[in-house]
């Protein structure tokens, strides 16, 4: 960078003097456009539950769906993104809830389109592991998740949520050439506008025990899942991932979680020219409102971490604060 002119001639804090010239020279901005709102869906009638460990999130029952659905519209945010609690008891090893196409996610993706049309995009994990009584995100084999047994069942898992009227198909689980083959089943069945975001770029990370109370898998899960998870410690290889998947088909990549990882996210934006999405994790979420409400930072460091991931370069941020900005950056 070639800096012109030197003190006292040039000052740059001229142009920091008052609040009318720093908002004609900030350089990012945040618009409820830049954000997905994720919904945690549960069994049951009339029911709304709070999360222990995200303050401010709860569970909905599908025909109380309506209640945070009709917030994200009002106040322009564009997709939602749906996340089931699937009670104990439909779960077993193989996960075969997932493609039950009354389980949760589906009940939910028909909800939505049926009251809204295309008001909202919808946006539905493709993972087992609300699912698996063991917790992992496909087929569990002599302690080792089988990628390729896995991948028959995500394709399966993603043709029905689209056929229910899912918008954006968004595989989390981190299986070798899922990408590619949930294109193919997609396209073979007349479902190619269907979008595919993939999590390209998921590390095995500490931030996600509050999302796992959120989907009840917390419990189930008795080991890490660092062998199908990527280690913090490699950027090279999340590029690989990020380029494997973009030559798959993928329209989106996702970097989970996000505040860690702003370098991951500049890069890939930077490499590829991609649509580059975040997730603002559940770690992430409940680390700030606990300092928040313990006045160890004030609430303004709500809207800094989320202005860091449109600096990086993403085009948008799933973020549990979507909740609470969506009416304030209206």
């Amino acid at each position: 960078m070639i800096i012109t002119g030197k003190y006292p001639q040039l000052r740059l804090r001229r142009n920091r003097k008052q609040a009318w010239i720093r908002r004609l020279l900030e350089e990012t901005n945040l618009s409820c456009n830049d954000l997905i709102m994720p919904i945690f869906v549960m069994e049951g009638k009339n029911k709304i539950q709070t999360i222990k460990n995200m303050p401010g999130i709860k569970r909905y029952s599908i025909n109380n769906l309506g209640k945070i659905v009709d917030k994200a519209i009002k106040n322009g945010i564009p997709m939602v993104s749906i996340f089931p609690y699937t009670n104990q008891k439909l779960k077993n090893l193989k996960g075969s809830e997932s493609l039950n196409e009354d389980n949760l996610v589906c009940k939910s993706i028909r909800y939505i389109k049926d009251r809204y049309k295309n008001q909202i995009g919808i946006m539905t994990d493709v993972a087992l592991d609300p699912y698996t009584s063991h917790g992992h995100d496909g087929i569990l084999e002599n302690n080792y998740v089988n990628n390729d047994k896995t991948v028959e069942i995500l394709c399966k898992q993603s043709l029905l949520q689209a056929q229910m009227g899912c918008d954006v198909i968004a595989p989390s689980d981190m299986m070798d050439g899922r990408v590619g083959q949930i294109r193919k089943i997609l396209d073979k069945n007349n479902l190619e506008l269907v979008q595919i975001l993939s999590y390209a770029v998921k590390f095995a990370s500490n931030y996600y025990g509050p999302f796992r109370e959120a989907i009840g898998s917390r419990k189930n899960l008795k080991n890490d899942k660092k062998d199908y998870q990527m280690d913090y410690k490699n950027k090279k290889e999340a590029l690989r991932e990020v380029s494997l998947d973009i030559k798959e088909g993928a329209d989106i990549v996702m970097v989970k979680p996000g505040l860690p990882y702003l370098d991951i996210i500049s890069s890939i934006k930077k490499e590829f020219k991609i649509p580059v999405f975040a997730y603002q994790v559940s770690g992430e979420y409940s680390l700030i409102m606990n300092g928040i409400k313990r006045k160890i930072i004030k609430d303004d460091a709500i809207l800094e971490s989320l202005i860091s991931f449109k600096r990086a370069g993403c085009s948008a941020i799933v973020t549990y604060f979507a909740y609470q900005l969506a009416s304030v950056l209206k």
